[in-house]
């Protein structure tokens, strides 16, 4: 495993765990069952493989992530960085929705700090972007949070870079996370500048593109687990992947010819970019977490990886502004 300074912070494994991916049949966002104890041994083999960052969120599972992380690591808390997030609440009837209010932001970094079984998470997100709450409202909280020891450091995911300098005057952006990817550039169009000029840390979600990159997801591949998120959410329901499927044909047999895979591929794209401390990935069994260990062993070259963007320059972004 490689490790690098997570921004101004502490190091990190290059290789991130995405924990919405034991967290399936507690609804919210998830990708499909597995058993708490099925769970529990996956993370303790993810960090004797050397993963040291586990990316969580109260809606993964409904808090079904955060509590089986709470319970895998309660006795190795000081081996770990928890990463958890605030502003994707819910109500009784588990209607989701973004709230960003300073009560909000209070009340779920007291329950994550419960359910992670902790004094202090390392690192806490505001989630989501609230069109009707100033970001520097929920910051203020996690600012007095910091202080009080209750997180380590702080940051926004899904962000503008409107947000994130109103944020600032209110205290020091420590991290920035964002889904970013092969097809998915935004953050390198809007922040990435940011990032290096304020020496702040970046993750990535989104690393496989829910497993278009991988190839594993694909045109003829319609169907989930009813716990799997993409089996019923609009906004993977409603898009058009078809430029993705189409690019993804090309690339396939390049990398075939090299020597590598969609993951290693996938994988080289994201941690090529010096601007990336942590490369997220959700895996939900040994041979998912296998596969990315070995992946971080063979990634493409630059000549390899100058051919992918071509290709997907040429088969995606061509079609998408077009």
């Amino acid at each position: 495993m490689k490790y690098k300074k997570l921004g101004h912070l502490r190091e990190v494994s290059v290789l991130g765990f995405g924990s919405a991916s034991i967290s399936g049949e507690g609804g919210g966002y998830g990708f499909g069952d597995i058993t708490t104890q099925d769970a529990i041994r996956l993370l303790h083999r993810a960090l004797e493989a050397g993963i040291t960052l586990f990316d969580t969120a109260p809606i993964y599972g409904f808090g079904l992530a955060e509590q089986r992380l709470g319970k895998a690591f309660a006795e190795r808390r000081d081996e770990v960085f928890y990463v958890s997030k605030s502003g994707v609440a819910w109500d009784n009837s588990k209607r989701v929705g973004v709230d960003n209010s300073p009560e909000t932001t209070q009340r779920m970094l007291e329950q994550s700090l419960r359910d992670l079984k902790t004094e202090c998470i390392d690192l806490y997100l505001i989630h989501w972007p609230d069109s009707n709450v100033d970001i520097r409202r929920p910051v203020e909280v996690l600012a007095r949070a910091k202080e009080e020891g209750k997180i380590g450091a702080w940051g926004l995911s899904n962000t503008y870079p409107e947000d994130i300098a109103k944020a600032q005057e209110i205290d020091r952006v420590d991290v920035i996370q964002g889904q970013f990817n092969l097809f998915e550039r935004y953050p390198k169009e809007a922040y990435f500048s940011m990032i290096r000029e304020h020496e702040m840390g970046f993750m990535s979600w989104g690393t496989l593109d829910k497993g278009i990159l991988t190839g594993r997801v694909h045109r003829e591949r319609q169907e989930f687990d009813a716990s799997d998120v993409r089996s019923h959410a609009a906004w993977w329901k409603e898009a058009n992947r078809e430029p993705k499927y189409e690019a993804m044909e090309a690339i396939m047999p390049l990398l075939k010819d090299t020597g590598h895979s969609g993951l290693e591929m996938a994988l080289a794209f994201v941690l090529g970019h010096e601007e990336v401390s942590t490369a997220l990935c959700g895996v939900r069994n040994d041979r998912q977490l296998d596969s990315a260990l070995a992946a971080l062993e063979n990634l493409p070259n630059a000549e390899v990886m100058a051919e992918v963007e071509e290709i997907a320059q040429r088969k995606f972004f061509a079609e998408k502004e077009g």
